[in-house]
């Protein structure tokens, strides 16, 4: 079996992955994916111990048990960039044995679940709400760098090009599925769902204008009516299409959890962000242990 290259899968002095200083038994098979490494306490603090701390760069490991469930919190930092880093690095930490190079001959599948904030582009999903996506339209092209045509939803990316008339100079969208079993055990009532939309940046690729103009000042109103069959798209940010394409490609069980904190359609935002996101990481760590 070919060994991969140490140009290609770059190891630290101890023998950890290089970006996020992880060994594989350093991490669980259930990881909570969050942006904002002050998050990472967040969920932490509600396990029955933790048995491993790291951090290097905006990348902060936790992991521990919740309820006699042993889980991993992990932050990603912004972006779709940041998520291919943490996707491959942890896919290698559990699929390619680090010592010799090689990859592993049976696979191991992680259970992945992003805890994140997005805004609402619908009026009737209001803030401090919860949305499990469905699907996500990557806007980003990150995804193209890999062979991924037979992972994406072909359909919904054809009639999302056509609806918002979407200029070639930009990436082709692509549109990935959850993890449909984590997605059930994780779902009830309570959870509104929907396509989210993924963009590359914070600014002007989510329409938001200061001194720049934008390519398409319509884009968000033509991304609220967009419909394909009973799905329509709901919110938007800048991780989950990324989490769900390299899953699919990797083999992994991923779903994003949102809480809205914004309600784009309506211009308005929640008087306490803190509190939603607290409810769904309490929510979301009660659905996975059962």
């Amino acid at each position: 079996m070919d060994k991969i290259p140490e140009s290609e899968l770059i190891l630290n002095p101890d023998g950890s992955v290089y970006h996020l200083n992880l060994l594989p038994e350093n991490i669980a098979n259930t990881i909570l994916f969050v942006g904002d490494q002050e998050r990472v306490e967040k969920i932490s603090k509600y396990f029955d111990s933790i048995e491993f701390e790291t951090q290097k760069r905006e990348f902060k490991t936790h992991t521990g048990t919740y309820k006699g469930k042993r889980i991993s919190v992990i932050s990603t930092g912004i972006g779709p960039d940041n998520i291919d880093i943490v996707l491959n690095e942890l896919d290698a930490l559990v699929n390619i044995d680090l010592k010799n190079r090689t990859i592993l001959e049976k696979h191991n599948s992680l259970d992945i679940i992003r805890i994140g904030t997005s805004g609402s582009l619908q009026s009737d999903i209001p803030i401090d709400s919860f949305l499990l996506s469905s699907h996500a339209i990557g806007m980003d092209g990150m995804l193209h760098s890999y062979d991924c045509k037979h992972v994406c939803e072909h359909a919904i990316e054809t009639a999302f090009i056509k609806h918002t008339d979407w200029i070639s100079d930009k990436p082709r969208p692509y549109c990935i599925k959850s993890g449909e079993g984590l997605a059930n055990k994780i779902m009830s009532e309570k959870i509104h769902t929907g396509i989210t939309a993924t963009a590359g940046g914070f600014y002007g690729p989510q329409g938001r204008v200061l001194r720049l103009r934008i390519q398409d000042t319509a884009l968000n109103n033509k991304m609220d009516s967009f419909q394909f069959k009973n799905h329509r798209i709901t919110n938007l940010e800048m991780e989950t299409s990324a989490i769900y394409g390299l899953s699919k490609l990797l083999g992994h069980n991923a779903v994003s959890m949102n809480a809205i904190i914004a309600n784009r359609a309506n211009g308005t935002f929640s008087d306490n962000p803190y509190k939603v996101v607290d409810e769904l990481i309490q929510y979301t760590l009660d659905k996975i242990i059962k």
